[in-house]
């Protein structure tokens, strides 16, 4: 539902045939041969090996973020401390870290989502030894005193102003608020404005956040590219062994049952065009359920550029420039949703109302199986086809990663997605795509929002 969601690849008959491996042609999805292993302090590692010469992704996953911030007023320090892990150590400070991926020409970066916090760096195999050391140093002894802290932090608010200058964050933001009252989803991944501008003075509380959650049973190494797998397990034991095992378990507090539509509307104070944004209760992910990928296929059948509410909104009458959406594939049960951005405010009532009730058609019958056949077809090669690299590999094993710490998620989610039935997505929408489960926040400049308004 957010604004990156990916639409279904559309590709052609003779571009699978070229480019298909034909080890994705016939049984699993993912067909890498992988060695999962756990430390005896927690750490997962996980290498996969590939034919790509010389190149190695590493990516590194902690199991921490915005849903882990469970203690009022605090929210935020999951993003916080991806800035801070850039702030270095006694042995590597900033400089020299950044010098030594200089030197060895690596590619390094980090982001946050609600569930999890990924550091990848991808470099070429005879680096192997010393960026494992080096991020082994820094997730074990980062240190950031109160002067640096207060900077980041003030580049933490800086970046939180920048994303709220955009309606649609500042949409999103207000839906999850209005959504979720009680699971710490209730808050985005930049967390509370207030709780940002506070940061400056929580330093202590930082240092209890990184022995909390910068653990090694929190933590799952992945390894993809020209490497073996003895190698690298024996790098690993090295510099991570020693890492020690923490205790602390967080309590994210339940969402209780929504008990009813609700609504919310933001006023903009710049002009803009008037934007939708509508989230259903949906489920957790799962991967031994049809739920997930059946709201996934429900989605795409609904929002993608094919599908007759797109043609008829966006392509024929042109009353919006833009319709998509989506579930979000979370650890605990969030938002499947959709976005609309309306080119005449007069046409809002009218435009959530089409989308509504096309999302809730889906539980009055079946969907064509024939259209539902195509686009799982469509999908398994749309993943598969992106599999062209050892970074697009271990970009993709670790968001599966996130989920269920192994790459066989993969396996196991593609395999129910392919036996999907246009009963199972009947089903779901009768579940989660009905009127007691809807938030519809609306977003526009008061007295203006017209097609004239500036985009």
């Amino acid at each position: 539902m957010r604004p990156h969601h990916l639409p279904a690849f559309a590709l052609t008959l003779f571009a699978l045939a070229i480019l298909m491996p034909l080890a994705f042609a016939a049984g699993k999805i993912f067909p890498y041969t992988y060695v999962q292993e756990d430390l005896p302090n927690g750490l997962r590692l996980v290498t996969i090996p590939t034919d790509y010469r010389n190149i190695v992704a590493l990516y590194i996953v902690v199991g921490t973020g915005s849903r882990n911030e469970v203690e009022p007023g605090k929210s935020g320090f999951a993003h916080l401390f991806e800035h801070l892990m850039f702030r270095g150590t006694a042995e590597y400070p900033p400089d020299r870290y950044q010098q030594e991926l200089s030197n060895a020409g690596a590619a390094s970066n980090a982001f946050t989502s609600d569930d999890f916090t990924a550091y990848h760096t991808t470099f070429s195999k005879e680096d192997l030894p010393r960026i494992l050391s080096m991020e082994a140093d820094r997730f074990q002894h980062l240190a950031v005193d109160p002067a640096a802290f207060k900077t980041e932090t003030r580049a933490v608010l800086g970046e939180f102003n920048k994303n709220s200058a955009n309606p649609e964050e500042k949409l999103f933001e207000t839906l999850r608020a209005t959504a979720f009252h009680t699971h710490t989803y209730r808050h985005t991944t930049m967390g509370f404005l207030e709780d940002v501008e506070a940061m400056p003075d929580e330093y202590d509380y930082s240092l209890q956040f990184f022995a909390r959650y910068y653990r090694p049973e929190y933590t799952t190494i992945i390894v993809v590219g020209d490497v073996d797998p003895k190698q690298v397990r024996s790098l690993v034991d090295e510099s991570w062994a020693v890492w020690k095992r923490g205790n602390y378990k967080p309590q994210i507090p339940a969402e209780p049952p929504q008990d009813g539509p609700r609504t919310a509307h933001v006023d903009w104070p710049t002009p803009t065009l008037p934007f939708v944004m509508i989230g259903w209760r949906g489920p957790a992910f799962s991967d031994d359920t049809p739920d997930t990928g059946a709201l996934d296929a429900t989605a795409r059948l609904l929002f993608d550029r094919t599908s007759p509410l797109y043609q008829k909104l966006v392509i024929t009458e042109q009353k919006l420039d833009s319709l998509s959406g989506g579930p979000a594939d979370n650890l605990d049960p969030e938002l499947f949703g959709a976005t609309a951005r309306v080119k005449n405010l007069v046409d809002v009532p009218s435009i959530t109302q089409q989308i509504t009730a096309a999302v809730e058609d889906f539980a009055s019958k079946p969907v064509d199986a024939k259209k539902l056949e195509a686009l799982k077809q469509n999908i398994r090669y749309g993943f598969a086809l992106r599999m062209t690299n050892s970074e697009a590999i271990a970009g993709a094993v670790a968001r599966y990663v996130a989920l269920r710490r192994t790459p066989e998620a993969i396996n196991r989610y593609f395999d129910i997605y392919a036996k999907l039935t246009p009963e199972d997505l009947q089903r779901v929408a009768k579940k989660y795509l009905i009127e007691k489960n809807r938030t519809v926040v609306t977003l526009s400049t008061p007295k203006t929002g017209s097609k004239e308004a500036s985009k």
